[in-house]
């Protein structure tokens, strides 16, 4: 194993929850990597063990002419999609195949980076072109209300724009390629999406009307939820523990807050998952683990 890999990864690691159907053909990976600077050893320890053909990273903190370009492309990675700023936010997506097209989107006309979106040509191994949507979902701060909380307020607008939004809806509908909606979309939907339901049911990502307006975006497409494909509804899925517990491994509150959607048309083509949790024990992590999805 490299030497990177060797530092960063723990000396007996857990294995991670993978689910395995049959041969693979394209891994889209997705993870909130908090700051991808500070954190790119274990961007490359994650890929050695993930192995994606696409990974999108969201919450890169990094303007986009300051972007570590070499190192990703040391990874794999020549085709490379950002849209990023100076501090805060960021999405990248990052791929081994060509891209024919890239889009960015502004919602609520605040400038923020976060979203950007890659087609991918047949070429990548389906039987159709595939367009992967990277989005990084406002937080929402901590006060779920929102005439008191701009941030709260911000967060809703943001998901009634994207289930309005006609681009999305033509990508998931269209009868002549795929789509895929990847990222950290900062709520978890389902009571098994986190550690205590009736606890978490005030607390900022898990409110009911954040839960309602993301179960809105999701049927507007409508979009197939493949990890719940992969993990039952009635089962736990975490890919979040906050910095806050001092051993995450001990409690296990966690959250989903990290997804991965499909259009019907793929949905049925997703042949394995892994979520990466021994990542949350690695060296300098994020408080998010990767997701990885195999369509083939």
């Amino acid at each position: 194993m490299r030497r990177w890999a060797a530092k960063c990864l723990p000396s007996r690691p857990h294995p991670p929850t993978v689910i395995r159907a049959r041969t693979l053909a394209l891994t889209v990976a997705t993870w909130n990597i908090n700051s991808v600077r500070i954190r790119l050893d274990i961007v490359r320890a994650a890929v050695e063990r993930l192995r994606p053909d696409v990974l999108c990273l969201q919450e890169t903190k990094c303007q986009d002419d300051k972007f570590p370009l070499n190192a990703i492309r040391e990874l794999g990675f020549e085709h490379i999609a950002l849209n990023g700023q100076k501090g805060w936010h960021g999405v990248a997506t990052f791929s081994k195949h060509p891209f024919t097209a890239v889009e960015k989107g502004d919602f609520c006309g605040k400038g923020d980076a976060r979203h950007v979106a890659v087609t991918l040509d047949a070429g990548a191994g389906l039987d159709k072109p595939v367009t992967i949507h990277n989005f990084y979902v406002p937080a929402g701060g901590d006060v779920p209300d929102r005439e008191i909380n701009p941030k709260f307020a911000h967060k809703l607008d943001f998901l009634d724009e994207l289930t309005a939004w006609d681009r999305l809806l033509a990508d998931a509908k269209s009868p002549d390629g795929h789509a895929v909606v990847v990222g950290d979309l900062n709520i978890a939907p389902l009571e098994t999406d986190v550690w205590n339901h009736k606890q978490l049911l005030t607390v900022v990502s898990h409110t009911p009307i954040e839960v309602e307006k993301l179960t809105r975006l999701q049927a507007a497409g409508p979009w197939v939820d493949v990890m719940r494909g992969f993990v039952p509804p009635a089962d736990k899925l975490f890919t979040w523990w906050s910095y806050r517990s001092p051993d995450h491994t001990v409690n296990d509150r966690g959250r989903r807050l990290d997804h991965v959607w499909a259009s019907r048309s793929l949905a049925p083509h997703a042949t394995a998952m892994t979520v990466l949790k021994e990542a949350r024990s690695w060296e300098k992590p994020s408080d998010h683990v990767p997701v990885a999805l195999t369509f083939g």
